[in-house]
């Protein structure tokens, strides 16, 4: 018997990686399911689905997905195991275009945008009355990130023991922006129903009583971060945000005491938008306007309104001089 003669057509060779063929097409996934991302740490997930808190899952990030950001209060859509026993994972497929965004820079100089919170309908900014003392420059930059990104502010003032609220609740009535007082000695009630039904991100400098706060809306506070941020290896809590569901309905956001709050990606016109009656002012305003007013301004239209709406501009006016003022805060 002859051995069989081989020829080149004998002979299959397998495409390098970099010349396989590829596909664009990706898959529909059409029986994912939606979630709410509820923490994030270290490459990890946490999701409920349906928005029910006893849903609990960890995702991580498909890879058709690439880089794209997926911060908490993110709608997306997972596939996998959705049952939730330990040491299972899913996957998110999809994120879905938001309705809100919380935005900051590091500082006013830093062109990179971090997404701190996505989808909130409110921002809920805590401020002590006292020790450490009330900084307004840190309420109207957060009052310019809520009314940019399309949140609806919320002024919480603690520690109302220590000193009365009328005077600071003052300075930001032209805008009237809802002040609640939630000292260690007043009732939450007041809060709680601002807050119920909503997905609402919490905010405030390290001091100001913000996780007392969060510790009487939601009373087992403490074990529900346990649970929620146990996604990656255990990152202290405190460095991350987390969503905590409250006991009638809803949502809040516990955000890391914030250090600096730069509005580096806002420009005037973004605040004046906010607000219907003078945005539609500053259309006669002449080109390259920032709307400040006299001496900078001699010619801004802001200057021709009356009554209320003349009050609420000098209020933006202090908004956008912190901006534009970069003062240490």
């Amino acid at each position: 018997m002859s051995r069989r003669e081989y020829d080149e057509s004998d002979v299959r060779v397998r495409p390098g990686r970099g010349t396989r063929p590829r596909t664009k097409t990706r898959p529909e996934h059409l029986s994912a399911e939606s979630a709410m991302v509820v923490s994030v740490d270290r490459g990890r997930w946490g999701c409920v689905l349906g928005g029910d808190p006893e849903r609990l899952i960890v995702t991580m990030r498909a890879r058709e997905l690439g880089r794209t950001p997926i911060v908490v209060g993110d709608q997306v859509s997972v596939v996998g195991d959705l049952s939730g026993k330990p040491d299972t994972l899913a996957r998110i497929v999809r994120v879905a275009e938001r309705s809100t965004v919380l935005r900051r820079t590091a500082d006013d100089t830093d062109p990179y945008e971090r997404i701190v919170v996505a989808n909130a309908q409110q921002l809920l900014i805590v401020v002590a009355l006292a020790d450490p003392p009330p900084r307004t420059g840190f309420v109207e930059r957060a009052l310019v990130a809520a009314y940019v990104g399309g949140l609806n502010p919320i002024i919480c003032l603690t520690k109302s023991d220590l000193e009365p609220p009328e005077e600071f609740a003052s300075a930001f009535a032209d805008l009237d922006v809802p002040v609640v007082v939630a000292g260690r000695d007043d009732p939450v009630d007041d809060v709680m129903t601002m807050l119920s039904g909503k997905l609402t991100a919490l905010i405030g400098h390290s001091g100001v009583g913000k996780s007392t706060l969060v510790n009487r809306l939601v009373p087992d506070a403490d074990r529900a971060v346990g649970v929620v941020s146990g996604v990656g290896k255990g990152r202290h809590t405190s460095t991350q945000s987390v969503a905590l569901s409250l006991p009638t309905s809803g949502w809040v956001i516990d955000t890391p005491g914030i250090r600096s709050f730069g509005l580096a990606h806002i420009s005037p016109e973004n605040v004046v938008a906010a607000f219907s009656d003078l945005a539609a002012a500053i259309e006669d305003c002449p080109r390259g306007c920032t709307h400040l007013g006299p001496p900078a301004d001699p010619e801004c239209a802001l200057d021709q309104l009356e009554g209320k709406a003349a009050r609420r501009v000098d209020a933006v006016r202090h908004l956008l001089t912190a901006i534009a003022s970069n003062e240490a805060w």
